[in-house]
Protein backbone atom coordinates (compact mmCIF):
# COMPACT_ATOMS: atom_id res chain seq x y z
CA UNK A 1 0.00 0.00 0.00
CA UNK A 2 2.67 2.60 0.74
CA UNK A 3 4.37 1.77 -2.38
CA UNK A 4 1.20 2.55 -4.67
CA UNK A 5 0.24 5.67 -2.82
CA UNK A 6 3.92 7.49 -4.45
CA UNK A 7 3.07 5.90 -8.06
CA UNK A 8 -0.92 7.60 -8.33
CA UNK A 9 0.47 10.75 -7.04
CA UNK A 10 3.19 10.74 -9.63
CA UNK A 11 0.73 9.81 -12.26
CA UNK A 12 -1.73 12.60 -11.31
CA UNK A 13 1.28 15.03 -11.49
CA UNK A 14 1.45 13.71 -14.60
CA UNK A 15 -1.91 14.04 -16.78
CA UNK A 16 -1.55 17.99 -16.72
CA UNK A 17 2.06 18.01 -17.92
CA UNK A 18 0.64 16.28 -21.22
CA UNK A 19 -2.88 18.12 -21.33
CA UNK A 20 -0.93 21.24 -21.64
CA UNK A 21 1.63 19.66 -24.08
CA UNK A 22 -1.95 19.36 -26.50
CA UNK A 23 -2.05 23.61 -25.75
CA UNK A 24 1.29 24.31 -27.01
CA UNK A 25 0.91 26.30 -30.71
CA UNK A 26 3.92 25.15 -32.76
CA UNK A 27 6.08 28.47 -33.15
CA UNK A 28 5.88 28.07 -37.04
CA UNK A 29 1.78 28.68 -35.92
CA UNK A 30 1.51 31.72 -34.33
CA UNK A 31 -0.18 34.98 -35.47
CA UNK A 32 1.46 37.78 -35.98
CA UNK A 33 -1.24 39.72 -34.43
CA UNK A 34 -2.33 38.57 -31.60
CA UNK A 35 -5.77 38.62 -29.25
CA UNK A 36 -6.36 40.74 -26.46
CA UNK A 37 -9.03 42.02 -24.08
CA UNK A 38 -9.03 44.71 -21.34
CA UNK A 39 -12.13 44.97 -18.76
CA UNK A 40 -12.82 47.79 -16.44
CA UNK A 41 -15.91 48.02 -13.98
CA UNK A 42 -16.77 52.04 -13.94
CA UNK A 43 -18.98 52.44 -10.75
CA UNK A 44 -21.54 49.43 -11.60
CA UNK A 45 -21.26 48.80 -14.66
CA UNK A 46 -18.38 46.39 -16.68
CA UNK A 47 -17.00 47.01 -19.70
CA UNK A 48 -15.01 44.53 -21.86
CA UNK A 49 -13.32 44.74 -25.48
CA UNK A 50 -12.15 42.19 -27.56
CA UNK A 51 -10.17 42.59 -30.05
CA UNK A 52 -6.66 41.48 -32.39
CA UNK A 53 -3.78 43.61 -31.73
CA UNK A 54 -2.05 44.33 -35.18
CA UNK A 55 1.53 45.17 -34.75
CA UNK A 56 3.08 48.60 -36.54
CA UNK A 57 6.54 46.52 -37.55
CA UNK A 58 7.72 50.11 -38.77
CA UNK A 59 4.91 50.54 -41.47
CA UNK A 60 3.12 54.27 -41.75
CA UNK A 61 -0.34 53.83 -40.25
CA UNK A 62 -2.97 56.15 -40.55
CA UNK A 63 -3.43 58.02 -43.98
CA UNK A 64 -1.33 54.80 -45.19
CA UNK A 65 -1.98 51.37 -44.25
CA UNK A 66 -5.18 52.60 -42.67
CA UNK A 67 -6.23 55.01 -45.23
CA UNK A 68 -7.97 58.58 -44.53
CA UNK A 69 -11.97 58.47 -44.41
CA UNK A 70 -12.78 54.89 -45.13
CA UNK A 71 -14.00 52.51 -42.73
CA UNK A 72 -11.47 50.19 -40.56
CA UNK A 73 -12.13 48.12 -38.00
CA UNK A 74 -9.81 49.21 -35.42
CA UNK A 75 -8.12 45.67 -34.43
CA UNK A 76 -6.78 42.52 -36.43
CA UNK A 77 -8.48 39.49 -37.57
CA UNK A 78 -11.75 38.63 -35.80
CA UNK A 79 -13.75 41.63 -35.09
CA UNK A 80 -12.96 43.98 -31.85
CA UNK A 81 -15.99 43.94 -29.49
CA UNK A 82 -17.07 46.39 -26.80
CA UNK A 83 -18.99 44.84 -23.95
CA UNK A 84 -21.75 47.16 -21.34
CA UNK A 85 -23.74 45.45 -18.79
CA UNK A 86 -25.52 49.24 -18.37
CA UNK A 87 -26.17 51.67 -20.40
CA UNK A 88 -23.62 54.86 -20.86
CA UNK A 89 -22.64 57.53 -22.48
CA UNK A 90 -20.16 57.74 -25.01
CA UNK A 91 -19.03 61.28 -25.43
CA UNK A 92 -22.00 62.68 -24.29
CA UNK A 93 -24.43 60.28 -25.81
CA UNK A 94 -26.54 57.29 -24.79
CA UNK A 95 -25.28 53.43 -25.35
CA UNK A 96 -27.80 50.82 -24.34
CA UNK A 97 -26.52 47.92 -22.48
CA UNK A 98 -25.30 45.50 -24.89
CA UNK A 99 -22.64 44.02 -27.40
CA UNK A 100 -21.17 45.84 -30.05
CA UNK A 101 -18.51 45.21 -33.04
CA UNK A 102 -16.14 48.40 -33.31
CA UNK A 103 -15.76 50.76 -36.33
CA UNK A 104 -14.19 53.83 -37.63
CA UNK A 105 -13.72 56.40 -40.03
CA UNK A 106 -10.05 57.74 -39.28
CA UNK A 107 -8.92 61.15 -40.19
CA UNK A 108 -6.10 63.21 -39.97
CA UNK A 109 -8.03 65.89 -37.99
CA UNK A 110 -11.04 63.61 -36.46
CA UNK A 111 -12.09 60.13 -36.09
CA UNK A 112 -16.04 58.51 -36.29
CA UNK A 113 -16.13 55.86 -33.58
CA UNK A 114 -18.70 53.57 -34.41
CA UNK A 115 -20.97 50.88 -32.24
CA UNK A 116 -22.93 48.25 -34.45
CA UNK A 117 -25.67 46.31 -32.97
CA UNK A 118 -23.85 43.16 -35.32
CA UNK A 119 -22.09 42.59 -32.55
CA UNK A 120 -20.16 39.27 -34.42
CA UNK A 121 -18.38 40.43 -37.45
CA UNK A 122 -15.49 39.93 -39.03
CA UNK A 123 -13.24 42.59 -39.66
CA UNK A 124 -13.88 43.23 -42.83
CA UNK A 125 -17.61 43.39 -43.21
CA UNK A 126 -18.92 46.35 -42.14
CA UNK A 127 -22.56 45.71 -41.20
CA UNK A 128 -24.02 48.83 -42.59
CA UNK A 129 -25.11 52.61 -41.00
CA UNK A 130 -28.70 50.28 -40.17
CA UNK A 131 -27.04 48.45 -37.76
CA UNK A 132 -25.30 51.32 -36.30
CA UNK A 133 -26.44 51.70 -32.69
CA UNK A 134 -23.99 54.91 -32.23
CA UNK A 135 -21.61 57.14 -33.83
CA UNK A 136 -19.62 59.72 -31.74
CA UNK A 137 -16.82 62.12 -33.36
CA UNK A 138 -13.25 62.19 -31.36
CA UNK A 139 -10.17 64.22 -32.21
CA UNK A 140 -6.91 62.15 -32.24
CA UNK A 141 -4.23 62.86 -29.90
CA UNK A 142 -0.38 62.30 -30.61
CA UNK A 143 1.49 60.47 -27.82
CA UNK A 144 4.14 57.82 -27.23
CA UNK A 145 4.57 54.90 -30.01
CA UNK A 146 2.75 51.84 -29.16
CA UNK A 147 3.81 49.14 -31.40
CA UNK A 148 1.16 46.41 -31.10
CA UNK A 149 -2.71 47.98 -30.94
CA UNK A 150 -4.27 48.76 -27.62
CA UNK A 151 -7.21 49.78 -25.97
CA UNK A 152 -7.23 50.66 -22.43
CA UNK A 153 -8.34 52.98 -19.51
CA UNK A 154 -6.03 55.75 -18.42
CA UNK A 155 -8.45 57.36 -16.18
CA UNK A 156 -11.24 55.85 -14.13
CA UNK A 157 -12.96 58.36 -11.69
CA UNK A 158 -16.10 57.58 -9.76
CA UNK A 159 -18.86 57.18 -12.59
CA UNK A 160 -16.27 58.87 -15.63
CA UNK A 161 -13.88 57.11 -17.15
CA UNK A 162 -11.36 57.29 -20.55
CA UNK A 163 -11.26 54.75 -23.05
CA UNK A 164 -8.04 55.04 -25.53
CA UNK A 165 -7.56 53.05 -28.62
CA UNK A 166 -3.63 53.57 -29.40
CA UNK A 167 -1.72 52.73 -31.72
CA UNK A 168 1.65 54.05 -33.07
CA UNK A 169 1.48 57.78 -32.07
CA UNK A 170 -2.16 58.20 -32.41
CA UNK A 171 -4.47 57.67 -29.62
CA UNK A 172 -7.99 58.51 -29.79
CA UNK A 173 -9.98 59.02 -26.48
CA UNK A 174 -13.83 58.28 -26.02
CA UNK A 175 -15.37 59.55 -22.28
CA UNK A 176 -17.54 57.22 -20.25
CA UNK A 177 -20.15 58.19 -18.45
CA UNK A 178 -22.25 55.26 -16.32
CA UNK A 179 -25.81 56.29 -15.95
Amino acid sequence: MRHIIPVVLLSLAVVPLSAQKDDIIPLDKVVRSQRGSVAQKIANTDITIEYGRPVARGRALFGALVPYGRIWHPGADQGSTFAVTREVQVNGQPLAAGKYSLWTIPGAESWTFIFSREADAFHLNYPGEARDALRVTVKPEQGAHMESMAYYFPAVDGKDATLRLHWGTVMVPLAIKVQ
